[in-house]
């Protein structure tokens, strides 16, 4: 598997939380809760994953860190 960032972050025009993976192109899922963003988040990969496998489209390497992690080089 791939050790991929997450991001999570409240939506007020939402109204919930959003979680997605920056570096899966519109890989993103919904939640009432960061933990229920996190969890649709890890379906919406799986999926994410299978189409790209089953499209012949290559599943990119980990690449997004954070500010903090680039500085810390």
């Amino acid at each position: 598997m791939y050790n991929y960032n997450i991001n999570i972050f409240f939506s007020e025009e939402d109204e919930g939380y959003i979680a997605d993976i920056p570096d899966l192109r519109f890989c993103s899922a919904f939640g009432e809760t960061p933990l229920e963003a996190l969890n649709e988040l890890m379906v919406a990969q799986r999926l994410w994953m299978e189409e790209a496998k089953a499209s012949g489209i290559s599943i990119p390497q980990a690449k997004y860190k954070p500010v903090i992690y680039q500085i810390a080089q």
